[in-house]
């Protein structure tokens, strides 16, 4: 099969964008399964932490669907709708829009550059649930805010929240960013904890209206950032005191920069603004054999869009250098 798909990357958590609403393609569900295990193969000439695949929806504008580099399908990924949004906001020629997802209609719109020369967009996340269950998560209390899990660590306080992947989200010292790998491949692999894994994050404050985070994300392992757990991350520490409620937080991760806002609606539930860079990196056309996992490039455009993220990462890093990691 011929597929078209952009390479593009949010935060540089990176992807494959594949439109199905102009090219009418009709992808199997293993399909899609198999497509994401071989053209996101980190050794493949594609590799990515997943494909995206943009439908035609009944009810909003597109319809998004995330298929990590492992198979699985995610509910939701901020990084991603980002790139999504765009793409559809350039399709449709919109400043707006609203795009389906797996538990959500939200809506995506364009934002002033958070860094110059970057396609910015603003994304909402939510919905934010609370209750372990939505995780699912098997502890003996109905939710976790800030407080140890004797069978994940003896020392580190958790947050538990699906906005709604599921996200366990942790406030740590730099030294303590160690203790992460180990205990976050114990919840993503065979366990009676999260028995569906879960996207572990630790938290750095910097000084208020600054974090740091990273992310081991479920289904893909350590990432330069995830979207989701950075929105997650910014609520979490706003309810812990740390940061203001509808305040303009820049999180720096692995990947560089992005900033969220937390807010609370009039009825007590909570949604999260994600603002970041949308960046393309190439077009291609493939020729797809699934049966013998063979990718043949028909065509391949590079862009030049990536040389002003490389900006906003040396920037991250040297302001991470001397403030955090200092």
């Amino acid at each position: 099969m011929e597929i078209q798909l952009t390479k593009c990357h949010g935060s540089g958590n990176d992807f494959l964008l594949i439109d199905e609403m102009t090219h009418g393609y009709t992808f199997t569900e293993e399909e899609r399964r198999d497509l994401s295990l071989l053209l996101c193969d980190r050794d493949s000439e594609f590799g990515a932490d997943g494909i995206l695949f943009v439908g035609s929806s009944d009810k909003a504008d597109a319809k998004m669907r995330v298929f990590n580099s492992d198979g699985s399908e995610a509910s939701m990924c901020g990084n991603g709708l980002r790139c999504v949004g765009r793409y559809v906001c350039e399709l449709l020629n919109k400043d707006e829009i609203i795009v389906e997802t797996m538990k959500a209609d939200l809506k995506v719109n364009q934002e002033q550059e958070i860094y110059e020369g970057l396609p910015t967009y603003k994304v909402e996340i939510s919905p934010v649930l609370f209750d372990v269950d939505s995780l699912p998560m098997n502890i003996d209390q109905e939710t976790l805010q800030n407080e140890i899990v004797p069978s994940i660590s003896d020392t580190l306080s958790f947050t538990a929240l699906a906005v709604p992947n599921p996200h366990l989200i942790s406030i740590v010292t730099p030294d303590q960013l160690a203790l992460q790998e180990e205990m976050a491949k114990k919840l993503n692999g065979p366990n009676e904890i999260c028995p569906d894994g879960v996207n572990v994050s630790f938290v750095c404050p910097i000084k208020e209206g600054e974090i740091y985070v990273r992310t081991f994300e479920r289904g893909v392992g350590f990432t330069n950032a995830c979207g989701t757990a950075m929105s997650a991350s910014t609520l979490t520490t706003c309810l812990l005191g740390l940061n203001q409620m509808e305040a303009v937080i820049d999180v720096y991760n692995p990947g560089g920069k992005v900033r969220c806002a937390a807010h609370k609606k009039a009825d007590g539930s909570y949604f999260i603004d994600l603002i970041g860079n949308a960046t393309y990196l190439y077009h291609a056309k493939l020729d797809v054999e699934l049966s013998n996992s063979n990718v043949k490039i028909l065509s391949k455009a590079d862009l030049e869009e990536q040389a002003n993220y490389e900006k906003l990462e040396v920037h991250a890093k040297e302001y991470l250098d001397s403030t955090l990691f200092a």
